[in-house]
């Protein structure tokens, strides 16, 4: 999973370093840079870069998402999943009613995470599980998984 950007001139003329077009204008957490970062997974023109670094109009921003992450925290437990849509960043289920969205005290082993991380195990995606919406309980409803956040940041 990899996003690619071109520095247009106009981002030539607004911001003077990596860093900046990816805060104001890909709209980058504080958190997902630092992630990046210290993975090394930004480069510039084929190389890793420092997101302080300049750059010329027409050169080519590669951030890469293909790194692990740790998804322990959550125990695997088979069950049937109704997947209605796949892609490399989103998993969207038809979650039935009697099933809780996030592991809990009376959920541990249960919950529509607990299928998501056997199902992510199984395809051996390290990923962590991010329900995008939280549905009741007892709702029966479509749930959308986000296999990697880079949703704007609240502003």
């Amino acid at each position: 999973m990899e996003l690619n950007y071109i520095i247009k001139k106009e981002d030539k003329e607004k911001y003077e370093n990596i860093h900046s077009i990816l805060k104001s204008e890909l709209h980058f957490s504080n958190r997902l840079l630092t992630k990046l970062i210290e993975k090394k997974c930004i480069s510039l023109n084929g190389s890793v870069c420092d997101t302080r670094n300049a750059f010329e109009i027409n050169d080519i921003l590669l951030v890469n998402f293909d790194y692990p992450e740790d998804n322990a925290n959550v125990v695997p437990t088979k069950m049937d999943l109704d997947i209605l849509y796949e892609d490399k960043w989103l998993l969207i289920i038809n979650k039935p009613a009697g099933v809780a969205i996030h592991p809990s005290i009376l959920h541990y082993a249960d919950s529509l995470s607990n299928g998501v991380k056997f199902y992510f195990d199984s395809i051996g995606l390290q990923k962590k599980i991010r329900p995008i919406n939280r549905l009741d309980f007892n709702t029966s409803r479509i749930s959308d998984i986000c296999k990697m956040r880079i949703y704007p940041r609240s502003t």
